[in-house]
């Protein structure tokens, strides 16, 4: 019997091979909606799995966090001791970090956690060399750092590896809406011209999915691919950085070399020589989108010097969480001044979404 690669592979031929125009655009719709349910199919394979093995669990700490994910033996135990002041083991031969390893740097106020995961190969999110194990510590890091060295460069294999693991760097998730019924059929509705999918296609793989009634609203030109993430539902958006360390070993023209292979720009790195460090510190910093918080006392003035660092869209919740466990529970309500404010002092609950330099002040039940 054809493995599910075989069939996509034979379905794919045959959309390729079929003439397209409006008598076929039903039977092409049918075949992609086959291609969406095979590769349903597939995933759920791989969880299944990936189960018995053993995973990586690592406490999150601090104000967001960072995956170093790469080959084996590229500079990341190095890179997590030059950047945070840990004591990871280095060594020059492959898989020298065999668990995931925390560390945290210290930057303009912020606290950022640093996992030095152990390198992966080709073939990880299939499980090879515990990728699996891998690739699933990194879906809860806010930025992934993609790392090769100037002898093993392709960081758009591991891109590959981490996509076909579900994990989709710098994207944001489909402007999709989808609202189930009873009856009716499938509607179609789109705030844009769709210009990659019919909507027969897309009722076709929403019925492949099992879903035979409801509106669907669609306020972007998606493709196949886009639709199939969000029917999914178990995608995971988050943003990148791509370097390339041991630069000071390079050799004839290797920086142009490894752009033109892996199709991007990237950060020239000597972990080694300090080349690049400060740089990337930065980069980390300003990727990960801090703001500043500045708390004030309910009879006193705001402390202006040593702001709270927070992450972009982050909410009174998240500054009472970081504060103490019990403000949430004892929170009766906060007074902001600052960008947020609709004017000086407002009141604003738990989920009001605070902006860079808001001054904020806390009231909680006994004060």
């Amino acid at each position: 019997m054809a493995t599910i690669d075989e069939q996509i592979q034979a379905i794919e031929e045959e959309i390729f091979n079929t003439q397209k125009n409006k008598a076929t655009e039903h039977h092409i719709g049918k075949l992609k909606a086959k291609i969406a349910k095979l590769k349903a199919q597939q995933e759920l394979q791989k969880i299944k799995g990936a189960g018995g093995g053993k995973g990586y669990y690592v406490k999150k700490s601090g104000d967001a966090t960072v995956a170093l994910v790469g080959y084996p033996s590229v500079g990341k135990s190095s890179l997590l001791n030059r950047l945070t002041g840990s004591d990871a083991e280095v060594a020059s031969y492959q898989f020298t970090t065999l668990e995931v390893i925390p560390g945290v740097m210290d930057y303009k106020g912020a606290k950022i956690q640093i996992l030095d995961m152990p390198g992966i190969i080709k073939g990880a999110s299939r499980g090879k060399g515990r990728g699996r194990e891998v690739i699933t510590a990194a879906r809860a890091a806010d930025i992934i750092l993609l790392m090769g060295d100037v002898y093993n460069y392709r960081i758009d294999v591991l891109e590959r590896e981490l996509y076909d693991a579900g994990i989709r760097l710098d994207k944001v998730p489909p402007d999709i809406h989808l609202s189930p019924s009873d009856k009716g059929g499938i509607t179609v509705r789109n705030t844009v011209p769709l210009t990659k999918m019919t909507e027969i296609e897309i009722s076709e793989i929403l019925r492949a999915y099992g879903i035979v009634n409801g509106i669907i609203t669609i306020r972007e030109d998606i493709d196949t691919e886009t639709l199939v993430d969000f029917l999914a539902g178990n995608r995971i958006y988050v943003p990148q950085l791509a370097v390339i360390n041991k630069i000071d070993l390079e050799y004839d023209d290797v920086r142009e070399d490894i752009k033109n292979t892996i199709g991007r720009d990237f950060i020239p790195l000597s972990v080694e020589k300090d080349i690049g460090v400060e740089e990337l510190k930065e980069l980390i910093y300003d990727t990960l989108g801090f703001i500043r918080v500045y708390l004030k006392p309910q009879r006193g003035k705001a402390d202006m010097k040593d702001p709270l660092v927070i992450l972009e869209d982050s909410t009174v919740r998240t500054v009472c969480e970081h504060l103490h466990r019990d403000f949430v529970r004892l929170f009766r309500y906060a007074k902001v001044w600052g960008k947020s404010a609709k004017f000086p002092g407002q009141s604003v609950g738990l989920n009001h979404v605070l902006a860079d330099e808001d001054v904020l002040m806390i009231v909680v039940k006994g004060k």
